[in-house]
């Protein structure tokens, strides 16, 4: 897989000076856009277009430098209408307008050209097992808050921390299927996982529809009266999902896991992740007590791939 994700690497290389289709470069690597996006954000360390863009702003960078065509030429060279959007995106990038940088001979900013390989390390197995699942909610709370890739997310501690005793109660008695008890959801509001992107991060528990629909008229019953008792509710559609055991220390064991599945799992298997949200349950603890947890992730298999 890493291979075709280098080819439609080259592919969009090669098309940095015109409109490029996303879509065509992921069917170079025989995946649906949707995830070569996700995949090329978790393998890469951010978002496509920010790639793009700083790709583009390099060779840019370089012609305005060189002084052998107009801004103006340079700007329509790299996909930009006007000159306005195109300094834009260069100050962006190198921190200069591009006419400045021209004048002064200023030191630019160049974000090198990227591949992929497999680097072998350690020697840890991940467990995982594939399930299907009908259609359920989490019925819970939510609030947005940046991704943390390493150490503590004190946002969603404080969530977490929010969450009043009779919410909690009423949690446990609507979880009535697998992952059963409390867990957190993470919903993707973009393509980017980069630190900082900002989730929809949500507390709650795995139902039924008719639990969630007695959520929904106690909602609109006490809604006025602001209860404590009163959940919001995620649909999650039906599907296939990687369930990843894990344990370690909280919440570094934790990271690296959801790292891993990203760079090391998909590319193994003939799976590609799919729209949903990441659910994760485990017993919340000290930072650097390790504990046991449950990672689920929404996927299903490669286009090519043989059937199960």
């Amino acid at each position: 897989m890493l291979e075709r994700m280098n080819q439609a690497l080259d592919h969009l290389e090669a098309r940095l000076d015109q409109e490029v289709d996303m879509a065509d470069v992921a069917r170079i690597a025989a995946v649906s856009e949707y995830h070569f996006r996700r995949l090329f954000s978790a393998l890469a360390g951010m978002p496509l277009p920010v790639y793009v863009r700083r790709r583009r702003m390099t060779l840019a960078g370089a012609e305005v430098l060189a002084g052998e065509l107009t801004l103006l030429d340079v700007a329509v060279r790299y996909g930009y209408g006007s000159g306005e959007a195109f300094a834009r995106a260069f100050r962006s990038v190198h921190g200069i307008g591009p006419g400045e940088a021209r004048r002064t001979g200023a030191v630019l900013t160049a974000q090198p050209r990227m591949s992929f390989r497999v680097v072998v390390e350690g020697s840890t197995a991940m467990r995982y097992r594939i399930v299907e699942k009908e259609s359920f909610r989490v019925v819970g709370r939510k609030a947005r808050v940046p991704l943390v890739h390493d150490g503590i997310n004190a946002a969603a501690e404080a969530h977490l921390e929010s969450l009043d005793t009779v919410a909690v109660v009423r949690m446990k008695e609507l979880s009535d299927r697998e992952p059963e008890g409390i867990l957190s959801a993470v919903v993707h509001l973009t393509d980017s996982r980069e630190d900082g992107a900002e989730v929809d991060y949500w507390i709650g528990a795995a139902t039924g529809p008719e639990a969630a629909a007695e959520q929904h008229d106690a909602r609109d019953a006490l809604d006025s009266l602001d209860s404590p008792a009163v959940l919001d509710s995620l649909h999650v559609p039906a599907g296939t999902w990687a369930v990843f055991d894990n344990h370690g220390p909280y919440p570094s064991a934790l990271q690296e896991l959801w790292r891993d599945v990203f760079t090391h799992w998909f590319p193994s298997n003939p799976y590609v992740s799919r729209p949903g949200p990441e659910l994760l349950l485990t017993r919340p603890v000290e930072s650097g007590t390790e504990t046991d947890s449950q990672l689920w992730i929404p996927v299903e298999r490669r286009r090519g791939s043989a059937d199960a």
